[in-house]
């Protein structure tokens, strides 16, 4: 490499050091400047935590050691026949610092779910117990604290702000290696319809995230928080480059409903929704590349209702935020607070109108049921007919590992014909198990047994 060309690149590293905020320069032995996110970690590491969650099991003992006769036989106690638990620890992942005062903690629900108890350990090396204080499984949300003094809490920033190519740093806990840090850049916003979990507006990065990283922290060069990482895309098993984390605002709405309430209340205005399609745009006169969501029907008395929302209006933006598919414009008004107002833009027979509609609380127009066997399921009335829409449902739900897919129809329940997120819970109260649902789907109808 001659001189000349070592002193350019140290030129254009320089100058991407200024662009990028990245903290302090660094200089060289000639005391010229290099880029480095050093000073800008050394502020957040101690905010990024590692958590290590524990389930306490009972061993298999051979059953011949339940029978009295055989213990009798063999001069076996009592005492020995009984199982013995013991812990193990299930997982490992992430965690990050929101308030450093009251030691709140926020990392993803499937990181510490069914955990007898929760560990964590900060960069200092000091370990400890961690209270859930609730979780949101919808979003893949929990909150933890712990009682500790000399925390330090990472920045928030808003996430709404992001933009594709921003540079971002992932911080966690790959494989259990201890904290770890990658860089990398937004590679898209938005993104939905993966499966992943019940709300999904993901941040897409390009920063290697992998098992262990789930919880942590992405953060600007700023170091403020913008997401908190949550699932990869890994056909080898590892990262391939194509990493989500659960937008900042999106966590925090969350976070702070748990924090308030102890639960999480989603917001609804009563409609039913559905995406724009090239043929439906035809079929409305829709001018070419209209972007928004179509409003299917109003329920009676809802909150859309009275607002004068109609069955085919296209919902443009709410609060002068685009909607061009039904998840955003979900994540847009559940993550609102129950009594705000919101403005939406919408077409209407080629007329473009404002409605001010107020946010209501959720109802069996869009809800979740209950019944521990279909816990995890997003609910709405069909649009296109009798039964309820299981409109999304989280992957590692018992409804899923049972056949349940999104897109599929509830005729009925245990026999007993449905229309509502209401009638499931009815037809649910005769507690029989296994559950018996009929099930449209692709054109076909068929019967499936949930146990």
């Amino acid at each position: 490499m001659t001189r000349k060309f070592r002193y350019m690149l140290i030129v254009v590293l320089s100058t991407l050091s200024c662009w990028s905020l990245a903290g302090l320069p660094m200089t060289d032995s000639s005391g010229r400047e290099l880029p480095s996110l050093a000073p800008m970690l050394e502020q957040v590491n101690p905010a990024v935590v590692n958590i290590a969650t524990y389930t306490s099991q009972a061993q298999q003992q051979n059953p011949l050691l339940q029978d009295p006769f055989f213990r009798r036989f063999f001069n076996i106690p009592e005492q020995q026949a009984r199982p013995r638990p013991r812990r193990r620890q299930t997982s490992a992942g992430s965690g990050v610092i929101v308030d450093a005062d009251e030691g709140s903690i926020i990392t993803n629900f499937h990181v510490i779910k069914g955990a007898d108890e929760i560990q964590v350990s900060l960069v200092d090396g000091r370990t400890f117990e961690a209270e859930l204080v609730g979780g949101d499984p919808e979003v893949d949300i929990a909150v933890l604290k712990i009682n500790a003094d000399d925390l330090t809490a990472v920045a928030l920033s808003d996430s709404d702000t992001l933009r594709v190519g921003d540079f971002v740093v992932a911080i966690g806990n790959p494989f259990g290696l201890g904290q770890t840090i990658t860089t990398g850049v937004v590679s898209a916003l938005g993104r939905s319809g993966l499966g992943i979990e019940g709300y999904e507006d993901f941040i897409q990065t390009d920063a290697s995230i992998n098992p262990g990283n789930s919880g942590g922290a992405l953060v600007n060069l700023r170091g403020e928080l913008v997401g908190i990482n949550t699932a990869i895309i890994a056909p080898g098993g590892g990262n391939v480059g194509i990493g989500f984390a659960i937008p900042i605002n999106m966590a925090r709405a969350s976070a702070m409903q748990i924090l308030t309430h102890g639960e999480v209340r989603r917001g609804q205005i009563g409609v039913a929704i559905q995406d724009m399609t090239p043929a439906l745009q035809k079929a409305f006169k829709l001018p070419n590349g209209e972007k928004g969501v179509l409003v299917t029907d109003v329920k009676k008395d809802s909150e859309a209702d009275k607002a004068g929302l109609e069955a085919g209006d296209l919902i443009m933006s709410v609060n002068g935020e685009p909607t061009s598919s039904t998840g955003q414009l979900r994540n847009r008004i559940a993550f609102r607070n129950i009594g705000e107002t919101l403005s939406l833009e919408v077409l209407r027979d080629g007329k473009t109108l404002t409605i001010k509609v107020d946010v209501g609380e959720s109802s069996d127009w869009a809800s979740r049921a209950e019944h521990p066997l279909l816990q995890n399921v997003t609910l709405e009335p069909n649009p296109d007919g009798p039964g309820v829409l299981i409109q999304a449902l989280s992957p590692d739900s018992m409804a899923a590992a049972n056949g349940l897919r999104a897109g599929d129809i509830l005729l009925s329940v245990n026999r007993r014909k449905v229309s509502s997120a209401q009638d499931i819970a009815q037809a649910l109260e005769q507690n029989e198990d296994p559950v018996l649902l009929q099930v449209a789907r692709g054109g076909g109808v068929f019967f499936l047994v949930i146990h």
